[in-house]
């Protein structure tokens, strides 16, 4: 079949340009052993530390949040400026996610040095540890430039709370261009990793003048929950597992959790009580095809929100400071 001319411009111009740009093999040529470096990198670092997927995978979706996957989220604040990673809502942001693209990084350089982007070392690392622990596979294009600005005053209002109404969370999905069911799959991302227990604990002990614990919550639970989390105010490193059957595996237990009060975070427990979103937890919890089908596309649609190409960016010779120090 043969396109009229303007037909075929139309089309190309119905993609936004930076995704345009973007290809699964961008490196083929530039950095032949990115693949391999990528894999070994993240492999090493997933048997030796298990909780690095479901942190890469936050940090991943803090940094696409604001500013675009563009790797403002890895820079360290310095004496001008205080940055994205240092804002209140990121201070829990897990190590194991910096390590793990530090390592990619590394050993990049000294393969290829200057040629494979920060954001890029995060995006693919996020999708092959997604997949390492049982979640799908979903292509991850290529070629994204490492941000120019990383300020932690750019943060709020563009991430979720766990104080926030479910309608403003669907609000804030909206507003970067997500439905209700994809924030929904993409909040499937809790069936791993854990959250501290100052996010949860008004569930525990402050729920209402009259009633101490969310009801929502299941009995058992709740009492597990009260016990890991009674000294939660002298240590705030106390936390528990978001999907408290299978943590480490990447699958739909998180739904099947809801359903059962077993949701941890008011969020979650929201999910599954809002006619809005009801079916779709519903659905994911049948049907774990029909979730990680749902989840591949949202996060296809993640990596590539605000993303840098050409001179919008730069790619950084150390993925925690850009390459000019801003002043």
């Amino acid at each position: 079949m043969v396109f009229p001319v303007h037909l075929l411009l139309l089309l190309f111009l119905s993609v936004p340009l930076s995704e345009s740009k973007l290809t699964v093999d961008y490196y083929k040529t530039s950095c032949p052993s990115f693949e391999q470096i990528m894999r070994e990198a993240v492999t090493t670092k997933q048997i030796n530390s298990p909780t690095t997927a479901a942190a890469t995978l936050r940090t991943f979706f803090h940094d696409c949040m604001v500013e675009g996957c563009d790797a403002s989220v890895l820079i360290s604040s310095n004496s001008f400026d205080k940055a994205e990673r240092d804002a209140d809502i990121n201070l829990s942001l897990p190590g194991d996610a910096f390590d793990v693209v530090l390592r990619a990084k590394t050993s990049l350089e000294l393969s290829c040095p200057g040629i494979v982007s920060c954001a890029d070392i995060l995006a693919r690392a996020t999708r092959d540890l997604i997949t390492m622990v049982g979640g799908p596979y979903y292509p991850v294009r290529l070629g994204r430039k490492d941000g120019f600005v990383s300020q932690a005053s750019r943060v709020e209002g563009n991430l979720p709370r766990v104080n926030m109404t479910l309608t403003q969370i669907i609000s804030l999905f909206k507003s970067k261009g997500f439905s209700i069911q994809e924030m929904v799959a993409l909040t499937g991302g809790h069936t791993i990793g854990f959250s501290h227990c100052n996010e949860f604990a008004d569930r525990l002990f402050r729920y209402s003048t009259t009633t101490p614990t969310d009801p929502n919550i299941h009995p058992k639970f709740a009492a597990a929950l009260k016990n890991t989390c009674a000294n939660y105010t002298k240590d705030t490193a106390m936390s528990a597992f978001n999907d408290v059957m299978t943590p480490g595996k990447f699958d739909n237990m998180y739904y099947k959790n809801l359903q059962r009060g077993l949701g941890l975070l008011s969020m979650d427990s929201a999910l599954v009580m809002d006619s809005r979103t009801k079916p779709f937890v519903e659905l994911y919890a049948r049907d774990q095809a029909a979730f990680f089908a749902d989840f591949a596309r949202a996060m296809e649609k993640v990596s590539i929100v605000g993303v840098k190409t050409g001179k919008k960016g730069e790619v950084r010779r150390k993925c925690d400071a850009f390459n000019t120090i801003k002043t």
